[in-house]
């Protein structure tokens, strides 16, 4: 049995810069991943502005969690926009309602309150927008040819 099933790109028929859109947000995925996990302080401090100087273990940890997270996560996007891609507007749909979730919370929610937007704030909104309009385009059936006018 092997590990991935044959691919299914041939079934796809939306565009192809979507798939090429979520593989290249696999990457915004697992990079920050590799920095969550890696970094001695996670990026809270360094990238985040978060303060350390109380419960900095519980905050190194938390980002360390969210970081083996997203290493995986993003590791199965490239998988799905590079072998799998009539998967690509379900998981572009899902990925957008994160980043909106996680826009919605570092800008006017639970995350909103010390007033300092680390990168991943501005880059959740950017994703929100950018990912609506490559989530329509991979929707777009480009086999469909318009009828001649006559």
């Amino acid at each position: 049995m092997a590990l991935l099933p044959p691919s299914t790109n041939s079934d796809y028929h939306g565009a192809p810069s979507s798939a090429w859109f979520l593989a290249l947000s696999s990457v915004a995925t697992i990079v920050p991943g590799l920095i969550h996990y890696f970094l001695p302080d996670g990026g809270a401090g360094v990238i985040g502005g978060v303060d350390l100087s109380t419960r900095a273990e519980a905050i190194i940890a938390i980002f360390a969690w969210y970081g083996a997270m997203q290493i995986p996560f993003g590791i199965l996007i490239l998988i799905i926009a590079l072998r799998y891609r009539p998967l690509v507007p379900l998981v572009l749909l899902l990925t957008i309602l994160m980043q909106a979730l996680g826009a919605y919370s570092g800008w006017f929610g639970k995350g909103s309150h010390s007033g300092h937007h680390p990168p991943e704030h501005y880059g959740s909104a950017a994703f929100v927008v950018l990912g609506t309009l490559f989530f329509m385009l991979s929707l777009r059936d480009r086999r469909v040819q318009q009828e001649p006018t006559t």
